[in-house]
């Protein structure tokens, strides 16, 4: 089986359940949206929730990849820098338990965390205090983290820092790796869109992105933003929320249809939705097979609070891939 390494925000989610989108106004948080925070502004979100529901998990976008690749028995990496801290500590062993290999630095700072408010429609918006996440540089990376993988996840979420992103490209490529990128979110689109079109151009072999982030990316809606950015990379994913995905490939495009699902919460939809796309690929099943696990793993995530799947549940979704 083909292994998958991926690099991104080691984070800490805190999944935090909203009786208002008003509180979303009282910060300035646009709906929907990934906004990053300092330290003290994260602990006044934090300490405007108290009381209300909240849930804690190992998070950031390509972690979330990898937990969902690792739990369907792909061999998988995680590349991300933690604080020297109970966090830090709360994710490297949360990783571990996935049966993930957890090659993460220790930074100065604090763990970082991402505290997701969820609205009552199940719409997730980020407050990201990125913490020891962003000391994450190119000076940390080195041949041997790359060796043996065979695909290089990374999310969006990095591209702040073009020399890091750049040197673990150029590192993936060296060592023969196939490039996936998920775009993460369409004001991360905006505010870096010209560094996104170099990168996609130049290295990334695969995009995932969903119809705001293609919108941003491109300027087009899904079928003419899957046509534009197809045109830059061998395979193009547009996720269409409850319309499903489109894939294409070449001259092929595939429609795929997503799976009847109750939705509770967004968070993680599309990092899952990643992690069965590549499982497929990385068991050499066609790419409108690839689309069908996507949606199966996305269609589960959304029925419960936060981007982990319970181990029950992950058994279900096991089987059901097994027989197709």
């Amino acid at each position: 089986m083909k292994k998958v390494l991926g690099l991104g925000n080691a984070l800490v989610d805190i999944m935090t359940q909203l009786e208002s989108d008003s509180f979303l106004d009282q910060f300035e948080l646009k709906k929907g949206s990934m906004q990053l925070v300092d330290k003290s502004l994260s602990a006044r979100v934090l300490e405007k929730t108290e009381g209300l529901k909240k849930e804690q998990a190992s998070g950031g976008s390509a972690a979330n990849t990898i937990h969902g690749l690792a739990r369907l028995g792909v061999p998988s990496g995680f590349i991300g820098k933690v604080g020297n801290d109970v966090l830090g500590k709360f994710f490297s062993d949360d990783m571990k338990a996935s049966g993930i290999n957890p090659m993460l630095y220790t930074g100065k700072d604090e763990s970082g965390c991402a505290i997701a408010l969820v609205s009552k429609d199940g719409e997730r918006t980020f407050a990201t205090f990125l913490g020891a996440a962003i000391e994450l540089s190119a000076a940390d990376l080195t041949d041997k983290e790359f060796a043996g993988y065979d695909y290089f996840h990374i999310e969006g979420y990095l591209v702040q820092n073009y020399e890091l992103i750049r040197s673990a490209v150029a590192l993936a490529k060296k060592h023969g790796m196939m490039i996936s990128l998920d775009m993460a979110s369409y004001n991360v689109v905006e505010q870096h869109r010209e560094f996104l079109m170099e990168l996609v151009n130049e290295y990334v072999d695969i995009v995932f992105a969903n119809e705001d982030e293609a919108r941003a990316f491109t300027g087009h809606e899904p079928e003419k933003a899957l046509e534009a950015i197809s045109g830059m990379c061998k395979l193009a994913i547009v996720k269409t929320g409850k319309d499903g995905s489109l894939v294409k490939h070449g001259e092929n495009i595939h429609k795929v249809e997503p799976i009847k699902a109750n939705c509770i919460d967004t968070t993680g939809a599309g990092d899952l939705y990643a992690a069965g796309f590549l499982y497929g690929m990385a068991m050499g099943r066609t790419l409108d097979i690839c689309g069908r696990f996507g949606s199966i793993l996305a269609g589960n995530v959304i029925e419960h609070i936060g981007a982990k799947i319970s181990e029950q549940r992950w058994e279900a979704i096991r089987k059901e891939i097994a027989a197709i």
